[in-house]
């Protein structure tokens, strides 16, 4: 097991796989916990996974790219037989996909540390900015004739603030996780 985790930790130090927002969709819809980890830590041992249904040479995100926009339905069969062994060897390792997640996010958390990007705060704050702005307008003035359209402005500024407070402050899924493990110590 110690020789598994070894080789997981070696892994997880390559970069990760990138791929077209088609390839993505793709792969998404057939292997979605494959898709999960090819954008984060775990990107080189869904790539090997990736590689080895279509084809491909490992590390080789052009081509594999390609492949799957060009799968055929025995490649995606084969592709959603990796996503199932995916899965035992991540239960096997003792990984969750909230972990995989978690890791992802961390990921993006760390590279714009190290780059010293101000996009995702600028962002963050124009979305911030312009939930409350919308929200506060139809506090103050009601709904507008027709106003379909900012009630759907609306809803999407709402979701997008709701993913700048879990990626700046976490998700509820760590916070229920702690809560688990403390009510554990406590029964014990």
């Amino acid at each position: 097991m110690g020789a598994l985790l070894a080789r997981l930790d070696d892994l997880a130090r390559g970069s990760e796989v990138t791929f077209g927002e088609k390839a993505l969709q793709v792969l998404r819809t057939v292997a979605p916990t494959i898709a999960l980890a090819a954008g984060g830590p775990f990107g080189p041992l869904a790539a090997t996974a990736i590689s080895a249904v279509l084809g491909t040479a490992p590390g080789d995100s052009k081509a594999a790219e390609a492949a799957l926009l060009t799968a055929t339905p025995d490649q995606l069969l084969a592709l959603k037989k990796a996503e199932d062994d995916f899965q035992v060897q991540l239960k096997t390792l003792d990984i969750s996909e909230e972990k995989l997640g978690y890791d992802d996010t961390a990921n993006a958390r760390a590279r714009e540390a190290a780059v010293k990007d101000w996009t995702p705060q600028i962002l963050a704050y124009g979305v911030t900015a312009g939930f409350f702005s919308i929200l506060g307008f139809l506090l103050w003035n009601g709904k507008p004739l027709g106003g379909d359209v900012i009630m759907v402005m609306l809803g999407s500024l709402g979701a997008a603030f709701t993913g700048i407070v879990q990626y700046y402050y976490g998700s509820s899924a760590g916070s229920a996780a702690k809560t688990a493990t403390l009510d554990k110590i406590v029964s014990k």
